[in-house]
């Protein structure tokens, strides 16, 4: 383990305006969806307070919290548009407070983002009439009256906020009203608030101007600026620098969180704003390392900076003076508490999947994230430790057996393969998946500190576990690929065999995905890039119906750039020879038509088949007298969230 230092840039103090902080490290503002109807109500409270309670320095509420009534996406927002929030917010800020935390919100305007098909049905305003991709809106163009009205609504948001006791607030640039006005490729207007870059950077000098004006010198006030939209005709980097000169000329403001790209589509966001498993580890920083050199005001950076050796280094160096790790906290809240203890090799590592963005706020491998009231981040002892025997490291087993450890039970998992892992393994073998490996890893390491006894080559049956004469048995055994009763299926291979390496792809592949999940593409891209002719039909209308949007839009774009021929809709109803090559017969789902592809190697995914005889063995049999559970995919082919919640959920009781 490594032992904490007094000079670890990330634990030392900062103050940000008049707001005292214990270390460097924060949580940024993030669309959580925990809110009770726009109110921060308990679910909210204790989602934060316990990032508070693991030692970070700030954590920071309200992504893309309304100012306005029509700035909503259609829920899932804070609403700071009226003094309703206020007790919520005194709620909110006493218990992260009380934790020894700095809490600050972000306010905005959604402008063109906003979906003008909710709540009280309002046109979407933006400074033009240019509809963006992703919210689909058609906006009409703001009059003078709706620039004061929404100004006005940005200083009341930002009172609330102080009289509900936070800290501080920051606004929203990127794809939001304030950028959109900054931004050439949103704002066409010819009048004091388009054309130079001073005219449209009017509205939000302004903005923050009615905030000072409404909070005072002593309350906290910053803004997430797009220091780059790193597209041709939007704001450049020097327009970045710019823009901050002016805010710093004007002293409206405290600091700056800084933020790369655009926000216009999924692949725009995906690839060039909130990285996912596609891009690289903290990819904008440099960028923001050449904006730091042209600004004074304390900096804040949250972008892909997923462990605490990439967080030091940007503390370090001087690049920021806080570094946001905010997916890390939905991993970890207590990560900083690690850094004080000196356990800073146990941080659960964030991998960088997305899951957070596809069903938030819920980590991929952190089941208590999100759920706080329902499910405790920390394990309590048993009352009476006993023998527990998991049967199958796959993901399930493997949590199953770190919780029952950390219970004080004596734990042994017995594990088919020469590897713990099971499907995880295997998927991490695809490239662009490789990072998924660290949820592996960090359990078992886990197990390895806990003491955990782990048999792998050791395929136990009913004998096996009676002989370790266990309390509690959790049969994690998994599935086995369900190829269906497809007439031909016996001339198909699984995604197992690609990934594993088991079979070489031949010169023509066809790959049909009957799930929406990854493997299918993982295998598409694996064959294409060995310079195979690669053909992917999915069940679904797209690629990726079941990833998050960061992962289905990395995977179609790769797809399309490696000239993968996609056909949406298509069922597989048979295969068969044809000659020296194989005849994929599909049925189309909405016109009912057949369609054939004739290729040299057919590849399928259609889930798995739980694989739990061993748990219905042991529950008829007369000499087992403990309790037994059967976990993950052992139940039904789900994904690794969701197998890991149900054996963790399990294994706290047992």
């Amino acid at each position: 383990m490594t032992a904490p230092t007094s000079n670890d840039p990330l634990l030392s103090p900062f103050t940000l305006g008049k707001v005292h902080l214990r270390n460097r490290i924060v949580s940024t503002s993030h669309a959580s969806m925990n809110d009770d109807g726009g109110m921060p109500g308990d679910r909210y409270q204790a989602y934060h307070e316990e990032k508070a309670r693991g030692g970070l320095a700030m954590t920071m509420i309200g992504g893309s919290a309304m100012v306005s009534r029509d700035s909503s996406w259609g829920g899932g927002q804070l609403d700071f548009s009226s003094d309703r929030i206020i007790p919520y917010l005194q709620a909110l800020s006493s218990r992260v407070h009380s934790q020894g935390a700095a809490v600050m919100t972000q306010i905005s305007h959604l402008g063109r983002r906003a979906n003008a098909f909710h709540g009280d049905w309002t046109p979407v305003i933006a400074p033009s009439p240019i509809r963006e991709v992703r919210s689909r809106s058609f906006p009409r163009e703001m009059d003078r009256d709706d620039i004061d009205r929404v100004i006005a609504d940005y200083a009341s948001a930002a009172r609330r906020a102080q009289d509900g006791g936070l800290d501080g607030v920051e606004t929203l640039c990127g794809g939001h009203l304030i950028g959109q006005f900054m931004s050439p490729l949103a704002n066409q207007r010819t009048d004091a608030f388009g054309g130079s870059l001073e005219n449209r950077a009017r509205f939000g000098l302004m903005v923050h101007e009615a905030i000072r004006d409404a909070v005072g010198p002593d309350f906290a006030v910053g803004i997430r600026l797009v220091i780059d939209e790193g597209t041709p005709g939007g704001l450049t980097a020097d327009d970045g620098i710019a823009l901050a000169q002016m805010f710093e000329r004007e002293g409206l403001l405290d600091f700056f969180d800084a933020i790369y790209g655009r926000m216009d589509s999924d692949l725009i966001l995906s690839e060039d704003n909130m990285p996912g498993m596609f891009q690289p580890n903290a990819p904008y920083l440099p960028s923001v390392e050449q904006f730091r050199k042209e600004v004074t005001l304390p900096l804040i950076h949250a972008g892909g900076i997923r462990d605490t050796a990439t967080a030091r280094h940007a503390i370090r160096d001087g690049i920021v003076d806080l570094v946001g790790m905010t997916r890390a906290h939905l991993t970890d809240p207590h990560l900083v508490q690690h850094l004080l203890n000196g356990t800073e090799d146990a941080i659960r590592p964030c991998v960088g999947s997305s899951y957070c963005l596809y069903k938030k706020a819920t980590c991929i491998h952190n089941a208590a994230t999100g759920n706080e009231l329902k499910i405790p981040h920390t394990v309590t002892p048993a009352e009476t430790p006993g023998r527990v025997v998991v049967v199958g490291g796959g993901i399930a087993g493997l949590e199953a057996a770190r919780v029952a450890a950390l219970r004080g039970h004596a734990v042994v998992v017995l594990e088919a393969a020469s590897q713990l892992g099971g499907q995880l393994r295997l998927a991490a073998r695809a490239p662009e998946r490789a990072n998924m490996i660290g949820i592996v890893d960090w359990r078992i390491s886990e197990l390895a500190r806990l003491g955990v006894e782990v048999r792998t080559n050791c395929y136990a049956d009913v004998q096996d576990v009676l002989a370790e004469n266990p309390d509690t048995v959790f049969v994690a055994t998994g599935g086995l690929p369900d190829l269906g009763q497809i007439e031909g299926i016996d001339f198909c291979q699984h995604t197992w065999d690609f990934l594993s390496g088991a079979v070489p792809p031949a010169a023509e592949v066809l790959i049909h995905d009957g799930t929406g999940r990854a493997p299918a593409p993982s295998c598409a891209l694996l064959a294409r890039k060995s310079g195979s002719n690669v053909t992917f039909a999915t069940s679904d209308g797209v690629v990726g119906q079941e990833m998050p949007y960061q992962d289905g839009t990395g995977f179609r774009k790769r797809l399309a750039e490696l000239g993968v021929q996609i056909l949406g809709d298509l069922d597989l109803l048979r295969v068969e020879q044809a000659g020296a090559r194989l005849r994929a017969t599909f049925v189309h789902s909405f016109s009912g038509h057949l369609h054939t592809v004739e290729t040299d190697q057919i590849v399928v995914e259609r889930g798995t088949q739980a694989l739990n005889d061993l748990y219905h063995e042991l529950k008829a049999s007369d000499a087992f007298k403990g309790v037994a559970h059967l976990l993950g995919d052992a139940v039904a082919s789900r994904d690794v969230h969701a197998s890991i919640r149900n054996a963790y959920v399990v294994a706290l009781t047992a």
